[in-house]
């Protein structure tokens, strides 16, 4: 067994949460030509937010976000989820702005904030220990892989050793720390995927996030996948790796995810993924030894 984000919140907070996804208005520095302009070869156009609120209002978005699962969230509480894009990547007035209103109902207990970890300036650093004393603050780091040559083959943009400061920043600011892997990157081995698990751990991560890799519509992953070379992981290939991963953690580490869905409309493969209910099932009984 291990320590989900729904035994964490009703642990930390008293209740179950809900998070609220939101967008922000942001961009990317692999998106804007800081960095490159395409993004990650996996990344869709709307940068992981496929299920964000969508509009200029954060309150509004909040609101609209908590009317669609209230109904599941009797008595309970929410946090504020900035999603889309790089959430950090922007003016820091800008930033203490759209946080301070995430915030401020009585209903958010706490924010979180996904970001890469190359964008995480001193300034920034600052703004979420000062909003950590108000609110807890999580955030999210898109790490996928700790190999520096898939990280460069799927365009990430940033060194590993990138990624262990900002977690020790972050750590040092007394922010929870989430981190995003992807299982069944191109070119990667069962061993590859268990290194970034034992890395993360290392790092200092307070949870994390395995996700199944995706293959989208109009991304470079696409054309990469459709030309032949490489293929995405059945099933039981998913099953059995998360499990390995999941086993090298401590227990105090929280797992948030076991896999990831991207929306089925845009979905090229795994087609076995489309059907989240069942996957989700399949997973719990193989992690539980059923």
């Amino acid at each position: 067994m291990y320590k989900t984000a729904n035994d964490h919140y009703k642990q930390k907070f008293g209740c179950k949460v809900y998070k609220l996804s939101l967008d922000g208005g942001f961009t990317c520095p692999n998106r804007d030509g800081t960095l490159g302009t395409g993004g990650c070869i996996f990344c869709s156009a709307l940068g992981s937010g496929e299920f964000a609120t969508k509009g200029n209002d954060i309150t509004e978005q909040l609101e609209r976000a908590k009317q669609r699962v209230e109904s599941k969230n009797k008595g309970g509480k929410y946090i504020a989820y900035f999603q889309s894009f790089t959430n950090t990547y922007a003016p820091i007035e800008k930033l203490k702005s759209i946080y301070y209103e995430a915030i401020k109902p009585d209903y958010i207990v706490g924010l979180s904030i996904g970001t890469r970890p190359d964008c995480l300036g001193n300034d920034v650093i600052s703004l979420l220990k000062e909003i950590n004393k108000i609110k807890p603050v999580s955030v999210e780091l898109g790490l996928q892989t700790t190999n520096d040559d898939t990280a460069k083959y799927i365009r990430r943009g940033y060194k590993t050793e990138i990624y262990f400061d900002a977690v020790k920043s972050l750590k040092e600011a007394g922010v929870e720390v989430v981190t995003h892997i992807i299982l069944g990157l191109p070119n990667e081995t069962k061993k590859d995927m268990l290194k970034t698990t034992c890395d993360v751990i290392s790092a200092g991560s307070d949870g994390v996030k395995f996700h199944l890799l995706h293959v989208l519509k109009n991304t470079d992953l696409e054309k990469e996948y459709l030309s032949g070379k490489f293929e995405c992981l059945t099933l039981e290939q998913y099953a059995g790796i998360l499990k390995q991963c999941i086993a090298v953690l401590p227990p105090d580490i929280v797992v948030h995810r076991i896999t990831g869905d991207g929306a089925k409309k845009d979905l090229i493969a795994p087609l076995w993924s489309a059907d989240k209910k069942m996957v989700l099932n399949f997973l719990n009984r193989y992690l539980n030894g059923g």
